[in-house]
């Protein structure tokens, strides 16, 4: 006797067996738990890991030095959901410095990179100052304010991550609905459904995203919602192309004769039939949505400094290519490439793997 499997199962088979959308799902899934507790794996874990230490910007990576903390009298506790969200509340002040010494009951360090003295007395540091000097190594380097530049990268990490997913989420609330009556109903609520769509499509979409933008404000959330309202377009037709297809069949035929109401049958019966392309343009839509907020934040209309974005990353330092520094530009530049890359390759693996007729 023949196992009967369903359609989700084969898919699951032939997906498990295709090595590079297993690796670019691994990869995506790793990015995601690495947006996620960011602040916990960061070697700066300060707010934004907006530690400035003007005199070793624009460092290579692999630069370490000796860093000096200075403890703080007042102690801020924060927990852990506080520290996942927004890092450490409140970070003793580092400084590098080139050499230490121990003189008259004072730390007398030599600063980097002048190598100038200045004396500390040894109460600050509870007379034990060489557990407040480590050896720090950057390694990624540190960009043109000193900032360490891995932990910049890996938080921003946490906005390209939620860029993506918000802007997809908006676009599957609005554009199946939408698509779906406009495909079910059909006559004059599809003509004036299309008519909206045809208009939205004619607008570029960056322009679009820059105009919303500039209505809402700069800003992290407006960003968000920028691009998720640009994307529905794109959701919609496909929804709308396939209840076309999908609302005469038998099945629906005879939901329609027990007497269920149209909604239902939308959204009970067609939605759950037509999802697997819905799967297949979220993945390209996850990319896209990356690509545009890099974009904006080059253009100076993303998310604000502080806060790391992979695009701002690459608007502060592009110009340091031609100045020997490439690396400040390209490592960005290859986080973005690299995971947008790997939402395409998911994307074609996936229609692959969700065609019936294959």
């Amino acid at each position: 006797m023949n196992e009967s499997i369903s359609l989700w199962g084969v898919a699951l088979r032939k997906f498990i067996k295709n090595r590079l959308g297993l690796l670019c799902l691994i990869y995506i899934i790793t990015c995601a738990l690495i947006s996620i507790f960011c602040y916990f794996l960061t070697p700066d874990n300060s707010n934004n890991a907006n530690k400035m230490h003007l005199e070793i910007h624009s460092k290579p990576p692999g630069f370490n030095c000796l860093m000096l903390t200075i403890p703080s009298h007042k102690k801020t506790k924060t927990n852990f959901f506080e520290t996942l969200f927004q890092g450490k509340a409140k970070i003793d002040p580092e400084i590098p410095i080139r050499s230490y010494a121990i003189e008259n009951n004072h730390l007398k360090i030599g600063k980097y990179p002048e190598g100038m003295s200045k004396l500390y007395p040894l109460e600050i540091f509870k007379n034990e100052p060489r557990k407040f000097i480590k050896n720090k190594t950057f390694w990624l380097g540190t960009d043109k304010y000193g900032r360490d530049l891995l932990s910049r990268l890996l938080i921003g990490t946490r906005i390209s991550f939620s860029i993506g997913f918000v802007a997809v989420f908006i676009s599957l609330i609005i554009g199946i609905p939408i698509g779906a009556i406009a495909g079910y109903f059909g006559g004059k609520i599809d003509t004036l459904i299309m008519l909206i769509i045809n208009i939205t499509w004619s607008i570029p979409t960056l322009l679009l995203v820059i105009a919303i933008t500039l209505v809402l404000g700069k800003g992290f959330w407006q960003v968000f919602i920028a691009v998720g309202l640009t994307m529905w377009v794109e959701i919609a037709r496909i929804v709308r192309g396939q209840v076309i297809s999908c609302k005469e069949e038998q099945y629906i035929e005879a939901a329609k004769a027990l007497g269920y109401s149209d909604f239902r049958i939308i959204f009970k019966h067609i939605i759950p039939n037509i999802f697997a392309p819905i799967i297949v343009i979220s993945a390209a839509n996850f990319a896209s949505a990356i690509l545009i907020e890099s974009g904006l934040s080059f253009l100076g209309i993303g998310a604000q400094p502080p806060i790391p974005s992979w695009g701002s990353m690459i608007k502060n330092h592009y110009n340091y290519i031609i100045l020997g520094k490439p690396f400040l530009a390209i490592v960005p530049g290859i986080a973005i490439m690299c995971l947008v890359m790997s939402f395409m390759l998911l994307g074609n693996v996936l229609r692959d793997v969700l065609d019936v007729k294959s």
